[in-house]
């Protein structure tokens, strides 16, 4: 078994699991409708004599039943296995712990519960899969509406969180809301996060030097590109590398020590993919 694999899927697991446990002690006992398969749990559980996670369970399979009909086998097993796995987990912490309430402060519920499965659904989303639920319904919109999936996935949370304050009433309501609008938000920033760097191209009298510092003491790939200056009118070398910010420092005092009179163009990069850094075939 490769050792990626294994590492995927414990990292996926991880995820789910920090979103498991922001559904058993935040949001279900807030009754926190923040959009999403889990929303629709706790709205249901309103009307149904039934526990929260069987509800959660009964709705992925339906909302799986639909995708494979109308979109087809566009499901991997990495999703099968994130939202199928916070089910499980979701059961063990109710036989566990119970229905227990944490806290009855509706913004301390907001606050942890968004931040736990914010991180939980970025690391899960880092590695190739995701929680399923609404984002099938999500891609059925978009296929027949034509629309970006992001926009349709909006639309879903945002009807979901909207019945919310019809069954809860404004305060839930306006919480619940409150945690969809951060929660995409800190999804995004944690993506990026994980996976931004720095973009450097360096001109120097003392490229070779500067390419054997990266290649030698940062470990790290590096592209020599032919220039020709605009002003000197002679030929030149550009060094061009990709860095985290630690080798970026490192990279940096160095060349300053060899060649105070390099020039360097540095850019944030939000995302790298390929060897080195996150595995493309993940995509």
């Amino acid at each position: 078994m490769p050792k990626n694999f294994l590492k995927e899927y414990f990292m996926i697991a991880l995820g789910a699991t920090l979103v498991a446990l922001a559904l058993h002690f935040f949001y279900f006992p807030a009754q926190l409708a923040a959009g999403g398969i889990s929303g629709m749990a706790v709205i249901l559980s309103q009307f149904l004599p039934i526990a929260k996670p069987t509800i959660l369970l009964v709705l992925n399979v339906i909302f799986f039943l639909i995708g494979f009909i109308v979109l087809g086998k566009v499901f991997g097993a990495k999703t099968i296995f994130a939202s199928f796995y916070i089910t499980a987990l979701l059961e063990v912490l109710l036989r566990v712990f119970g229905s227990i309430v944490l806290t009855q402060d509706m913004f301390l519920n907001t606050v942890y519960a968004t931040a736990l499965s914010s991180v939980g659904m970025a690391i899960v989303f880092n590695y190739g899969g995701s929680t399923g639920g609404t984002d099938i319904i999500a891609k059925i919109i978009s296929k027949y509406f034509h629309t970006d999936v992001g926009k349709s996935l909006l639309i879903v949370d945002f009807f979901i969180t909207a019945t919310g304050f019809v069954v809860f009433g404004w305060e839930v309501g306006l919480f619940s809301l409150l945690s969809v609008l951060f929660n995409g938000a800190m999804i995004d920033r944690f993506i990026e996060g994980t996976r931004t760097a720095k973009e450097i191209m360096i001109i120097s009298n003392k490229s070779e030097e500067i390419r054997r510092f990266i290649t030698e003491e940062l470990n790290r790939g590096c592209t020599l590109l032919n220039g020709y200056g605009g002003y000197t009118r002679m030929n030149t070398e550009v060094v061009y590398v990709v860095l985290n910010r630690r080798q970026y420092v490192q990279l940096r005092n160095h060349i300053v020590k060899v060649d105070p009179r390099a020039f360097l163009s540095v850019s944030e990069v939000r995302e790298v993919l390929g060897e080195g850094y996150q595995d493309i075939s993940l995509f």
